[in-house]
C-alpha cells in the first residue's frame, strides 16, 4: 500500500493557492493522504519546509524520482510537480466553483443542523510548526502555519490529529461563532494512531458548551456526518455520507495498521481532527485521511471511537501515551492445503511464523516454523483473519491492537505437529530506523567537523533517496533492531577544515566501529570518544573505509569549527547525559539484513504481514 500526504496553503503575496504534497513509495498505484491541514505561509516564511518533500512519487507501478525543485504556474504561485496519480486539494478563486459542484450532492443543508449542540463542540485549530532540520540537526527549519479541526471531550480536553500539531511551537483554538483564539497545550501525541490530546486553561473557552460523547462502532450503511473546518472557507463545514467499510487500515502518518472506518462523505484538508457523528449525535470517530486515485472518488477514513478510547485509556493509565503493542512476528497465510499438510496442520486455520523480532518477547517463545492457530482462545483462520461481529471477519492483528503495552496474550501454536499454548507479553514495536523522532529534535555529534547522527526515515526523505547508498537503504528497509537502543549511526556530512583534509567528500555513510569497538548507538559513540586516551581516533565505515584523526588536533580545532559554521554546541543535549550501556542480547551481529522487509509498506503482496 502506498501512503501519501498533501498540504495546501495560501500565499500572502498572491490570491493563488500553493499546492504541496509528499508521499511514501510502494508497488501500488493508489495513495492514502492524511489531511495534512491547510498550511499557510507567514510573511517571514515565504515557503513552508515539510520534511517529506523529497520522497518518490509512484505512477502506476513504476517509481518516479521526485523533482527536488518546484515549478511556477502562470500566475506566479509555486506548484509542485504533478503526476496522474494525484488529485490536488489546492484551491484558488478560479477553482471554487468546481469544488462546490463536486461536493454539493453530499452537503448537508445548514438549516437542518445549524442549531445542533454538537456543532458548538467542534473548534478550529491554528498551529505554528517548526520542524527539525534533519540534515543540519543543530537547528530547525523555518516555521509554517496550518489549520485543522478538533472537538471537545470530557475533562476540559480536546481531541485532534497528531499530524495537525506535529512539531508544534504554538497551538491555538477558536470556537464556532467566536473571534477569540485560545492558547492550547498538547498533553499527549499518539503518532501511531494519529491522535493528539489538547487542553485549554481558559474558563471562558469552556463556558456554555457540552462535550461530545463517544459512540459505538457503527455498522455498514450507517449514516455519518463529518464536521470540521476544511479549506474553501472560514466557517464550519458539514458533509454527510454512509459507512462503506470497517477493517484494519494503514495509517499513513503513523505507518501503522489499526482499525479504520471508510466513509463516502467528502473530506478535505483542514477536516483533520474533526469528528464524525452518527444520527444520534454521538461521535463515532475522527476524520484523518483520504484515498486518492483516478479509479475512485469520495473515499475518506475515520479513526473509530474504539481507537480513540484506547488512546485515552492509555494516557489516563500511564500518565503519558505509551503506544499500541505488537506481537513482533512476520506471518504468512496458510491458504494452500499442501503447505498446511507439510506443517502438520489438520484444520483449515492458522498462520505461519516466518520471522520473529529480536526485541520482542515473542523471540523468547516462538520459533520460525510455528503455526499460530489461536489468540486468547479466538481461532485464527488460514487467511490471517478472526471473527468480527456477526458474519464478518477482520485481520488477526486487530486482536493485538485491543491490548495495551505490557499486557499478556495466550497463543495457541502448532510446533512440529504438536499443539501447545504459550503466553507472550506485548509491547510497542522497536524500530531500528524510526519513522518519527521522539522529542522532535534528532541527536548529533560533531568530531573535528565530522557530523554523526542516527539514521531515520525523515532524514532519508529530506536528503533524497538518490543520495544514499543501496547497501544502507537495504539495511534501513530490511534490518530489525537486535536489541533495544540499537541505532544505525551515520556520518551525515563533513564540515571542511584543515584537521579533516581528505575526508571532505564523505557523507551519508554508516560508521561501524570506533577504535575497534562496534558502535551500538550515537550515545555509545559519544561515550567512546569522550573516554578515548589513544593518540588517534579511528572510525571504520561501511565498505571498509577508514578515517583517522589526531586526538590532540581534534581538540584544538573543535572550537574554531563550531565558530566558523555558526554551530552552538558540538553535540545535542541528550548526549551530555551519562551513558548507560545497553546489553546486546544473544543475537548474532554477522547478518546485517534479512530477506524480508521490516514494514508492511515494503511487502509487495498480501501473503506476508507483520503482526
Amino acid at each position: 500500500m502506498a501512503v501519501a500526504a498533501l498540504s495546501s496553503f495560501t500565499s500572502p503575496l498572491s490570491s493563488s493557492t500553493v499546492k504541496f504534497r509528499y508521499s511514501f513509495y510502494s508497488n501500488s498505484s493508489f495513495f492514502l493522504k492524511p489531511l495534512h491541514c491547510h498550511c499557510k505561509i507567514s510573511p517571514s516564511n515565504p515557503q513552508p519546509h515539510h520534511r517529506h518533500n523529497h520522497r518518490e512519487e509512484v505512477v502506476g507501478k513504476k517509481k518516479k524520482p521526485r523533482e527536488c525543485k518546484e515549478e511556477r504556474s502562470g500566475k506566479g504561485s509555486v506548484v509542485g510537480p504533478q503526476t496522474a496519480a494525484y488529485k490536488s486539494f489546492g484551491i484558488s478563486k478560479k477553482d471554487k466553483e468546481s469544488l462546490i459542484f463536486d461536493s454539493k450532492d453530499q452537503q448537508v443543508e445548514p438549516n437542518n443542523i445549524q442549531d445542533s449542540a454538537f456543532l458548538n463542540a467542534v473548534v478550529k485549530v491554528y498551529c505554528t510548526h517548526t520542524a527539525p532540520d534533519y540534515s543540519l540537526p543543530w537547528q530547525k527549519q523555518r516555521q509554517y502555519a496550518s489549520t485543522g479541526s478538533a472537538f471537545m471531550i470530557g475533562g476540559r480536553k480536546l481531541i485532534t490529529n497528531a499530524h495537525c500539531v506535529e512539531h508544534d511551537t504554538q497551538v491555538k483554538v477558536k470556537r464556532r461563532g467566536d473571534d477569540t483564539k485560545y492558547v492550547a497545550k498538547v498533553l499527549a501525541r499518539g503518532v501511531d494512531c494519529d491522535i493528539a490530546l489538547l487542553s485549554v486553561e481558559s474558563d471562558e473557552f469552556w463556558r456554555d458548551v457540552e462535550p461530545l460523547r463517544l459512540g459505538r462502532l457503527p455498522h455498514l450503511q450507517d449514516s455519518v456526518t463529518v464536521v470540521g473546518y476544511p479549506l474553501g472557507g472560514d466557517t464550519i463545514s458539514v458533509t454527510k455520507g454512509v459507512v462503506s467499510r470497517i477493517e484494519v487500515t494503514s495509517y499513513a502518518h503513523g505507518s501503522s495498521d489499526l482499525l479504520g472506518i471508510q466513509i463516502d462523505a467528502a473530506i478535505n484538508p483542514g477536516n483533520s481532527g474533526g469528528p464524525a457523528f452518527n444520527d444520534q449525535g454521538e461521535c463515532i470517530g475522527v476524520a484523518f485521511q483520504v484515498y486518492r486515485s483516478e479509479e475512485a472518488e469520495n473515499i475518506g477514513y475515520v479513526i473509530p471511537s474504539t481507537v480513540v478510547s484506547h488512546f485515552l485509556t492509555d494516557y489516563e493509565k500511564n500518565g503519558r501515551y505509551t503506544g499500541f503493542p505488537c506481537l513482533g512476528v512476520l506471518i504468512q497465510k496458510l491458504e494452500n492445503p499442501a503447505l498446511r499438510a507439510c506443517l502438520k496442520v489438520q484444520s483449515n486455520e492458522g498462520v505461519l511464523v516466518r520471522r520473529v523480532e529480536p526485541t520482542s518477547d515473542a523471540n523468547n517463545v516462538l520459533k520460525e516454523g510455528d503455526v499460530i492457530v489461536s489468540f486468547d482462545d479466538v481461532r485464527v483462520g488460514c487467511e490471517g483473519t478472526v471473527p468480527f461481529r456477526s458474519n464478518e471477519r477482520i485481520a488477526f492483528h486487530f486482536l493485538i491492537s485491543q491490548k495495551f503495552a505490557g499486557d499478556t496474550a495466550e497463543l495457541g501454536i502448532i510446533r512440529a505437529g504438536e499443539f501447545m499454548k504459550t503466553k507472550i507479553v506485548l509491547n510497542p514495536r522497536v524500530h531500528l530506523v524510526p519513522f518519527h523522532i521522539d522529542g522532535g529534535q534528532p541527536s548529533y555529534l560533531i568530531i573535528a567537523g565530522l557530523v554523526f547522527t542516527p539514521l531515520s526515515e525523515p532524514l532519508i526523505e529530506e536528503e533524497c533517496e538518490d543520495n544514499w547508498g543501496l547497501k544502507l537503504l537495504a539495511k534501513a528497509r530490511y534490518s530489525l533492531a537486535r536489541f533495544k537502543g540499537e541505532q544505525l549511526v551515520i556520518l551525515s556530512q563533513v564540515l571542511a577544515n584543515e584537521v579533516n583534509i581528505g575526508y571532505e567528500d564523505m557523507g551519508n555513510q554508516q560508521v561501524l566501529k570506533f577504535n575497534g569497538t562496534r558502535i551500538k548507538n550515537i550515545h555509545h559513540l559519544a561515550h567512546l570518544v569522550d573516554s578515548c586516551k589513544d593518540k588517534y581516533l579511528c572510525f571504520e565505515f561501511e565498505d571498509s573505509y577508514v578515517a583517522v584523526l589526531d586526538r590532540e588536533a581534534v581538540a584544538a580545532a573543535s572550537s574554531s569549527i563550531l565558530t566558523d559554521y555558526g554551530i552552538p554546541l558540538e553535540r545535542s543535549s541528550d548526549l551530555s547525559k551519562p551513558y548507560v550501556d545497553t546489553p546486546e542480547g544473544d543475537q548474532p551481529s554477522g547478518k546485517e539484513y534479512s530477506d524480508s522487509p521490516v514494514s508492511n509498506y515494503e511487502i509487495g503482496f498480501d501473503g506476508l504481514l507483520w503482526a
